[in-house]
């Protein structure tokens, strides 16, 4: 069973996490929904934060785990917000199980395909040798070496914790993703639509959703409103949490 922090009562609220992400990642963001009356379900997703790993990773299994999840806690009618990767879980899921979902927010990413691009985020995570019992300070210089935005580095280092006494470990399953990068860029399958009201934030600093997807966003979800926070990038509910928290809390409401 997938790892979850749930807060609240109401109207079941699941959000998904992204790419080398977790839960913890929206604590701040599913208190203030928790307030206003939804029951959060901020989920790890297999290999990432506090859930188990395992070999098989891609889509379809991802989101058989969060419909298990679902079917453990007597969820229905649940809404749903995904990020980049977990956008990416959230759609499929909307689109093959549409009875399960009552609205959808789509955070960053669209459903066509993308070509691998994580590349110097990967060769930083595996250039740390935990052989050698690095200290925090230690991991985070190499990481540095490689990536100069300090957000994205604190990000990454979230998932760094204490496997045992001085021995630091990465949360993620990092063998596995090194081997499975291919699956995070997968697109939608052209044939899944989902017709209910459907949310896409785009960061104004993000490319990951262009103008000319738009066309290929209405194909699958006919219904959909597209919006564009300002003063953000691909992280739009970390660099903007106050108007991101302002859309969906009106489309959710």
């Amino acid at each position: 069973m997938l790892h979850s922090r749930i807060e609240g009562e109401g109207k079941p609220l699941v959000i998904i996490h992204g790419f080398l992400g977790m839960s913890d990642n929206w604590k701040t963001l599913g208190t203030q929904f928790a307030h206003d009356g939804f029951q959060v379900h901020a989920l790890d997703l297999r290999n990432h934060g506090k859930s188990f790993h395992s070999e098989h990773f891609s889509y379809e299994i991802m989101v058989e785990d969060v419909i298990q999840y679902c079917e453990f806690h007597q969820l229905k009618d649940i809404t749903i917000i995904g990020h980049s990767m977990g956008g990416k879980v959230s759609m499929l899921l909307a689109t093959t199980y549409p009875e399960l979902v009552s609205k959808l927010i789509v955070a960053d990413i669209g459903p066509k395909y993308y070509a691998p691009h994580h590349q110097t985020i990967l060769a930083a995570l595996n250039a740390v040798d935990f052989s050698k019992k690095p200290s925090r300070a230690q991991v985070e210089e190499i990481v540095s070496g490689y990536i100069k935005d300090f957000g994205t580095r604190q990000f990454l280092l979230k998932n760094l914790y204490w496997e045992a006494p001085e021995q630091l470990a990465f949360r993620f399953n990092l063998k596995v993703f090194n081997e499975k990068i291919e699956t995070i860029g997968t697109a939608l399958p052209f044939e899944n639509v989902f017709s209910k009201e459907t949310l896409f934030l785009r960061g104004d600093k993000s490319d990951y959703i262009l103008d000319s997807d738009f066309e290929t966003i209405y194909h699958h979800f006919p219904t959909a409103k597209i919006e564009t926070i300002k003063n953000a990038g691909h992280w739009l509910h970390a660099e903007n949490p106050k108007d991101f928290y302002s859309y969906v809390i009106d489309f959710i409401k």
